[in-house]
């Protein structure tokens, strides 16, 4: 994983600090929106959240829907099972590195803020894994910041200085996808209460194995 870790990015591991930034930030109104708009799972789903942090979106997922976390900071999954109990199941473990039937076919997965944090190979590794643990039809949905033509100094300004050292533009993030996955690219920009560019990805996996459509979605932009 790239990442900055030094100097007062290293208090953002701490998962109170991090909470807080979240708060500070806004991205409770903006989880609220991605939830309605991209996730928004059916009753008797299964949700698996792949860098889940301290688990925050179990706030908006309802009761009927099992949800599994995964997080490579044991300090972040301590706190999700701390505030969550047994609302969800929650892995201190890299999803790529364990036994496929370790992670049950979900029917929606999650990589929130993730693929930012890491090169090209290895988000490549990381949505093939998930790809291949994705019921057919199912959806993996992706949000992380991003790089876009005629974008504000400040936007641009803080989203380069996100932790992630791996911040590219939609059409990068859209070319990670594997085969058999449709990709549809969404810009937003006032997800915060700050100016910020964020890419969101739906990739929906084929029914039926088949050939990579290769072709970017719908590219909806707000205020970008």
């Amino acid at each position: 994983m790239t990442q900055v870790t030094s100097g007062i990015r290293r208090v953002l591991s701490l998962p109170a600090a991090y909470d807080a930034l979240q708060v500070l930030l806004g991205s409770i109104r903006g989880r609220e929106r991605l939830y309605r708009d991209y996730i928004a799972p059916n009753m008797g789903d299964v949700v698996v959240d792949v860098g889940c942090g301290t688990a925050a979106i179990l706030d908006l997922i309802p009761d009927n829907v099992r949800y599994f976390g995964f997080d490579l900071s044991a300090e972040y999954i301590a706190a999700a099972r701390a505030r969550y109990g047994d609302r969800g199941e929650f892995h201190c473990a890299d999803i790529t590195a364990i036994a496929a039937d370790a992670v049950p076919a979900s029917t929606t997965t999650l990589a929130i803020g993730l693929l930012h944090h890491l090169d090209d190979e290895g988000c490549r590794h990381l949505l093939r894994a998930i790809r291949d643990r994705l019921a057919p039809g199912g959806r993996l949905i992706t949000l992380d910041g991003t790089f876009v033509p005629n974008q504000g100094w400040m936007s641009r300004t803080l989203v380069g200085a996100d932790r992630g050292r791996n911040i590219r533009t939609p059409d990068a993030y859209a070319a990670l996808v594997p085969d058999g996955m449709r990709v549809e690219t969404h810009l937003l920009d006032d997800l915060l209460r700050v100016p910020y560019a964020h890419c969101i990805l739906v990739c929906t996996k084929d029914p039926v194995a088949r050939p990579h459509d290769a072709v970017p979605g719908p590219l909806e932009r707000s205020g970008i």
